[in-house]
């Protein structure tokens, strides 16, 4: 399956050991269950110089795939004159203020961060959890982390440098008036070559984690995100119960106490088991689901890193950009904040009523509006819904994993709900012009960048020109 299906299941996954032969004939994508194109049709341009020739001397459409932690559908080439472009080699920081600091857009999101730390600065956004993005990457397809007190990851974006389909560089500033298309754009406006994030100083936060029961988590949604500068959830819908991270600026004694230690995050209390039990029950479930073994078992650290939590001390990487890749169907659709504690309702009731099975708990992560046009989070407090459903050994997917996706789906859209472009979603759910104002707007600046369409494909097609 793709996401241009209607409601169809989720793609298998390719689980043989591929050959030196067979990997030099197709390009995967990260999750290993969509082809990208041939290996032949992949370029990986050493500098912008090479890169702008490659798009000058295209005999067909050009695809950039950042590190192909997306859907297939949206990073695949069609044809065989189509091109697939990689810029790994485009990474590292190109300049830097007091208060900004310009990569190169292929730099992934860990060397980033870790740059900024030794700079004692950091990004005002919280990260995402999955740090091998690439910076460009990130930005196309909306990643986010968590707080209502900042945006995706797009928002601390200043300047957007980018090479167009005439081989001109295009330049981005807030002021610009196409700036909230170029901030989010899907990898369909241009190749983006540099990026300016603005930064703040490096702060050192205290994370205070509990567990309790989920009776009135539509309430407490609320409460926690307006009390904390970023708070994180996982629910576990069968136990009823949620666990949750909490966060603010460490006080000047947890101060000390970090910068007493060797740079590492710091326990604040031995470790509290109340959630252990849950933790079981879910990596039961795990396991009968996916049949996992040996090296593939980095699924269940995903869920044990729940046992006996503790307080820490830390900064916001340390904290919150722990994500521990390993395939998976992901779903995350983003409700206006108001609307979380009835989703939250409706699925606890779903729940009661038909008791479905998910082997993973659900997710909540809250965010601030979006200037990003194409956010799901534009212009409005967002409660972010992620779920997950691993691969098993053998390529396939629980059939109750599944069923649970896609009935969740269909009622988070029923409620204005907006799914995360890099995600899993089924886009005959959404009315794309009554959830984004500025949906034509967008279009509108696609043609004007990009009047030939060079870097699209099918899907960005699609979905663009389909309604």
């Amino acid at each position: 399956m793709g996401v241009l299906s209607e409601m169809a299941d989720f793609p298998l996954r390719r689980t043989e050991p591929m050959s030196e032969a067979t990997s030099q004939v197709r390009v995967w994508n990260w999750a290993q269950n969509a082809p990208l194109g041939p290996r032949a049709r992949l370029q990986r341009p050493k500098d912008e110089d090479e890169l702008r020739r490659i798009i000058l001397h295209r005999s067909g459409r050009i695809r950039p795939i950042g590190s192909t932690l997306s859907t297939g559908d949206l990073l695949a080439i069609q044809h065989q004159q189509d091109t697939l472009i990689e810029i790994s080699a485009l990474t590292g920081l190109i300049r830097s203020s007091e208060t900004s600091a310009t990569f190169a857009a292929g730099t992934p999101l860990h060397e980033v961060y870790q740059t900024l730390k030794t700079m004692g600065r950091m990004l005002h956004a919280s990260p995402g959890v999955i740090a091998i993005q690439t910076l460009a990457g990130a930005i196309a397809t909306g990643t986010h982390g968590q707080g209502l007190g900042q945006g995706a990851l797009a928002d601390d974006v200043l300047h957007i440098g980018m090479l167009c389909a005439d081989g001109t560089v295009a330049e981005f500033d807030r002021a610009h008036p196409w700036f909230g298309a170029v901030q989010l754009g899907l990898g369909c406006l241009g190749v983006i070559t540099e990026i300016t994030l603005r930064t703040v100083p490096l702060t050192v936060f205290t994370c205070f984690k509990n567990a309790v029961s989920a009776d009135g988590l539509q309430e407490q949604i609320y409460t926690w995100n307006n009390a904390f500068t970023f708070n994180k959830a996982w629910w576990f819908p069968e136990d009823d119960r949620f666990h949750v991270w909490c966060s603010r600026a460490a006080t000047a004694q947890e101060q000390q106490r970090y910068d007493a230690g060797d740079g590492d995050a710091v326990a604040l209390s031995a470790g509290d088991s109340s959630l252990n039990a849950t933790v079981d029950q879910t990596l039961d479930h795990m396991q009968n689901d996916t049949r996992i073994l040996g090296q593939e078992g980095r699924h269940f650290a995903t869920v044990t890193r729940f046992k006996d939590f503790t307080d820490t001390i830390g900064d916001i990487y340390q904290l919150f950009c722990r994500g521990i890749a390993a395939p998976q169907i992901n779903v995350e659709i983003g409700i206006p904040l108001a609307r979380a504690g009835k989703a939250i309702a409706q699925i606890k009731q779903w729940v009661a009523e038909a008791h479905p099975h998910m082997h993973y708990p659900i997710i909540l992560r809250c965010t601030g509006p979006s200037s990003a046009w194409l956010s799901p989070a534009w212009q409005q407090l967002t409660c972010f819904f992620g779920f997950v459903v691993y691969y098993a050994d053998n390529g396939t997917l629980s059939s109750d994993g599944i069923a649970f996706l896609q009935e969740v789906e269909k009622r988070l859209a029923a409620l204005g709900g907006r799914p995360h472009w890099g995600k899993y979603y089924h886009p005959a759910l959404y009315r794309w012009r009554e959830l984004y104002s500025r949906w034509d707007d967008f279009r509108q600046v696609r043609a004007a960048l990009d009047p030939t369409g060079a870097f699209s494909n099918a899907f960005t097609d699609h979905l663009l020109e389909g309604e």
